[in-house]
């Protein structure tokens, strides 16, 4: 159940995908979507909230907006490919909504604007120059900053205070985790607990990965963010509530895949803050001059079903806390 923030979508995936529809009305302003994972009701609230925010800063589909949205499902060429194809669309507008899409969109278009949401490290992933000034023709809303990852240990030893070691596990093949694991280092010894790093690229070494960690007692796993991670959510909450860990996650759709707790940016806050950098784009500006935003607005999950599974009773302080508790 929500306890706060909790928002009431409008519209949904009825809406689109819209290719189907007719020819662009002249005058009317074409808005490209190119979601990089599935079409599930996580990513559907997302895209709506977008669609939904720009509709309460005036601009009607049909009437003065069209949207054409395209659904990468976590495959790099579905990605690359959609993006070439959107491109070819000549809109006015394009929402990149991770890394991947961003990535193939500016490999595809240096003249289109480009709006991001949800980006851990653009500057590390060569998305952007800098934050205060992007340059090029891309500026977007990063989805978390350094510091937060050692706010995922500090969770993960008040859910469960016995834990004395965390497992981290992450994609080696992107920028996020060269910004999470210093901060790691430096807060685990303050907070009681020794870190092991778990680089995974497949899934047998996140099964491999994971069976050690469950073999060792007093242990905790901490998943950072990524495609990656998030293609194999099942797998790794699957393995780690069978092993007994705690999870700590960045985002909440972990947290419902079974993740222990999340805590980090509210997309759908991230999604509703792009409409307004496309809303500006439409209305004129360019990208070089809006400046990447980080986030303002964390969400705190709790998953309860989680925890009877692993045995572990939630201190009320925190569910007292939680932005929503799965139960």
């Amino acid at each position: 159940m929500r306890r706060r923030g909790f928002i009431t979508l409008l519209g949904g995936a009825a809406a689109w995908p819209l290719a189907a529809r007719a020819q662009q009305v002249e005058g009317v302003k074409r808005i490209a979507i190119l979601m990089g994972g599935a079409e599930n009701s996580e990513n559907q609230a997302r895209a709506s909230a977008f669609q939904q925010a720009l509709h309460d800063l005036g601009w009607r589909e049909g009437h003065n907006v069209r949207f054409d949205i395209r659904w990468g499902l976590g495959d790099a060429a579905r990605i690359d490919a959609y993006a070439t194809e959107l491109v070819s669309l000549a809109p006015d507008a394009i929402l990149a909504t991770n890394t991947p899409t961003a990535r193939a969109l500016k490999q595809a278009t240096e003249t289109i604007p480009i709006v991001f949401a949800g980006l851990s490290d653009p500057i590390g992933d060569g998305i952007v120059v800098s934050l205060s000034k992007p340059g090029g023709n891309i500026t977007g809303f990063t989805s978390f900053d350094g510091p937060i990852a050692g706010k995922w240990l500090q969770l993960l030893k008040e859910i469960a205070p016995n834990t004395a070691h965390a497992g981290v596990i992450f994609n080696p093949k992107t920028a996020p985790h060269a910004i999470f694991l210093p901060v790691m280092e430096a807060t685990a010894p303050s907070v009681g607990l020794t870190l092991t790093q778990l680089p995974v690229t497949n899934q047998t070494a996140i099964e491999t990965g994971i069976g050690k960690l469950a073999s060792e007692p007093a242990s905790g796993l901490v998943i950072m963010p990524d495609v990656f991670t998030g293609l194999y959510a099942d797998l790794i909450f699957g393995l780690a509530t069978r092993g007994k860990l705690p999870t700590v996650c960045p985002l909440r759709v972990f947290a419902v895949a079974g993740g222990l707790a999340s805590y980090g940016s509210d997309f759908t806050d991230l999604f509703r803050q792009a409409a307004s950098y496309i809303d500006r784009i439409l209305r004129g500006q360019k990208p070089p001059d809006l400046p990447v935003q980080e986030p303002t607005k964390y969400e705190l999950v709790v998953n309860l079903k989680t925890a009877k599974a692993i045995g572990l009773a939630v201190p009320s302080t925190l569910l007292t806390r939680a932005d929503e508790v799965i139960e």
